[in-house]
């Protein structure tokens, strides 16, 4: 059986979600290039140019939750055009922005506008899939985000070197035009009803009911999923200084290594997830994590092009059960008025987690050296796979029953 062909059901606005966050991504430059930008085009120290990072990363943790709540008020897709649009606008004024304290101040501006659209998009794909299909469709939206990030950042790279100022009118031009996309793809009654058409409840759906602040399982499988997800974002940080300064291979090695991750990801993280469909969210979280701490972990011994290879190779597989499989466990779990609360949560967690996760990961390549490092990642993939598969139930009443 062909995996792909499970996708052939979904609902048209499944696609065109994806298509905008397509668009949307294509045009991803700023970000990856923001520190470049105050560092060498508005002469900030290294220090300065980083804490505007930092910033843009606490504007993201205050949008997750916030931006959910409101989308299960006003409807998430509302907010995720209202994102673009704002995004858009707010990237276009970016380059005219003069000092530091008001360079601050636009980039927590433009985090909270531009943040607010992971949990919106990820509500509306919870309420558009049916339970058996949301890891396909959470794994298709990722494919998205990975082509639209294979273009941005390498258009970016070579606009830069001609004005600063051309990343943030790209960037600020492909939110507006995933904006008009999204606007002329939606049919009008349901751009009034702030969403996709509402799924019939099943047996998994809105298990357990209420607030996600007083879910306990849910609030401890967001704690679970952590050391996990801290792992992974080493591959912003310490991986790369890894291979540079310990295996002494050249920079542009790292970039093939990411080359690697992406085709991975847009060649089978689609299938992958369709072929997982039946199996428990427990038994595909547990081995997304065990493989995430196991590629990671394995770096210690790893010293040539080829080993490290495997080890990408390996966390790319945790990464492609991983990140589909968590998403589809928590919109199982979100009682359908509160999806967009939920998923903010979620959401948050990953936002604290880049935050947090590289400069925990220098800070240990550092003080310790880079065998305690990859043997604590190795650590952390176990805690995380202990921990969830230690949950009786993970989103559904059906795993419930079946624990």
């Amino acid at each position: 059986m062909n995996p792909w062909r499970s996708l052939g059901g979904l609902d048209r606005a499944v696609w065109v979600l994806c298509a905008t966050t397509l668009i949307n991504r294509m045009g991803t430059m700023v970000l990856p290039f923001l520190v470049l930008y105050l560092s060498r085009g508005l002469h900030l120290s290294p220090a300065q140019a980083g804490l505007a990072l930092t910033v843009y990363g606490v504007g993201a943790l205050v949008m997750g939750p916030f931006a959910g709540r409101l989308c299960d008020r006003v409807g998430a897709l509302g907010i995720m055009a209202a994102s673009l649009f704002l995004s858009g606008v707010a990237l276009l004024l970016l380059p005219l922005v003069r000092g530091y304290g008001p360079v601050l101040a636009a980039t927590f501006l433009w985090a909270l506008v531009n943040e607010a659209y992971r949990p919106a998009a990820m509500a509306i794909l919870a309420g558009l899939a049916a339970p058996g299909q949301r890891k396909a469709v959470f794994a298709l939206n990722r494919l998205a985000v990975n082509l639209g990030m294979s273009v941005g950042p390498a258009l970016g790279g070579f606009l830069a070197m001609v004005d600063f100022r051309w990343l943030f009118w790209v960037d600020g031009a492909t939110s507006l035009l995933a904006f008009g996309f999204l606007w002329l793809m939606t049919p009008r009654h349901q751009t009034a009803a702030g969403g996709g058409a509402a799924l019939p409840e099943d047996e998994g759906a809105g298990a357990p009911s209420g607030r996600a602040l007083a879910n306990g399982p849910f609030l401890f499988f967001l704690a679970a999923i952590v050391p996990t997800v801290i792992v992974f974002f080493q591959i912003d940080a310490a991986f790369p200084l890894h291979l540079v300064k310990d295996l002494h291979m050249p920079e542009a090695v790292y970039g093939l290594f990411f080359t690697v991750n992406t085709v991975l990801i847009i060649f089978l993280e689609v299938p992958l997830n369709a072929a997982m469909a039946r199996w428990s969210h427990r038994r595909s979280l547990t081995l997304g994590a065990l493989l995430t701490g196991a590629g990671f972990g394995a770096l210690a011994l790893a010293g040539g092009y080829w080993s490290v290879g495997m080890t990408v190779v390996i966390w790319t597989f945790g990464e492609m059960i991983l990140f589909p499989g968590s998403a589809a466990a928590v919109a199982d779990w979100a009682p359908p008025d509160r999806r967009g609360e939920y998923m903010g949560l979620y959401a948050m967690t990953f936002s604290l987690c880049f935050t947090a996760g590289p400069w925990l990961g220098t800070l240990v390549l550092e003080k310790l050296g880079s065998r305690p490092l990859w043997g604590l990642c190795l650590l952390l993939g176990c805690c995380t796979a202990a921990m969830v598969g230690s949950m009786r139930s993970l989103g559904s009443r059906r795993e419930a029953a079946e624990a």
